[in-house]
């Protein structure tokens, strides 16, 4: 596997981090690749995003994060939201328009907020193979009033969607979420972490260690998009 720090264009002030992951064996024009965005409150740097970052090349795919612009200033709070969105649009052009690596089959991915931004452009209408969630922020803490679903009922018919969430999610109420699913018109997937928080993390009385709740979530994940490349290619 070969990484790679590439810088990206935003904006003509702005230009951000990204970090690709390449398989050895990996062939763009028939692969399938996975760009994973970062949460509100952590980086692509993040422990958490770093698993996934190297789960997903390991399982064949290229795999590409990267840092939203006030992150890479070093700043905590978000940006706006039209800037988080062309933030991933810059990345998604990238990896099409890359002339070796540009694969076959893309999947946008997100921690929390990556997540939400990504599934708000999936509902302008960019497309790809698939949406995945690591703990979607489906409300604020102890806000179950307050959805985050508006923007569901717009995602593409062809566009299968894999929410992946922690039980003890204080973000993503289960039973609400499952009421709210059917808004979403493509095919849902939900992947349960037992015990899990918005960070997958689960209690010590489990008696199971941080990295393998990750690897366990990774090899979900990556089990589904064999699944829908499978799908895309008629086999």
């Amino acid at each position: 596997m070969q990484q790679e720090l590439r810088k990206i264009q935003i904006t003509p002030d702005i230009r951000i981090s990204s970090v690709w992951a390449r398989p050895d064996d990996y062939r763009g024009a028939e692969g399938s690749a996975v760009i994973l965005a970062h949460g509100a409150g952590n980086d692509m740097d993040h422990p958490f995003m770093s698993h996934f970052h190297q789960a997903f090349a390991e399982a064949g795919l290229l795999s590409v994060k990267f840092n939203f612009p006030y992150k890479e200033l070093g700043r905590k709070a978000p940006d706006r939201m039209p800037l988080l969105e062309d933030t991933w649009r810059a990345v998604i052009r990238a990896v099409r328009e890359d002339a070796q690596l540009a694969p076959k089959n893309l999947y946008l991915a997100g921690k929390s907020m990556g997540g939400r931004v990504a599934s708000h452009l999936a509902a302008q209408g960019e497309s790809s193979q698939g949406l995945i969630f690591l703990g979607y922020p489906l409300h604020p803490a102890r806000q179950v009033d307050k959805l985050r679903v508006e923007h569901w009922a717009r995602l593409s018919l062809s566009c299968p969607v894999l929410f992946v969430e922690g039980t003890r999610d204080a973000l993503c109420d289960l039973d609400v979420l499952e009421s709210e699913l059917p808004r979403i018109p493509a095919p849902v997937t939900l992947h349960l972490i037992d015990g899990g928080d918005h960070s997958f993390k689960v209690p010590k009385l489990a008696g199971i260690s941080q990295g393998d709740v990750w690897s366990e979530a990774a090899s979900a994940i990556t089990s589904w998009i064999g699944a829908r490349d499978t799908c895309n290619t008629g086999a």
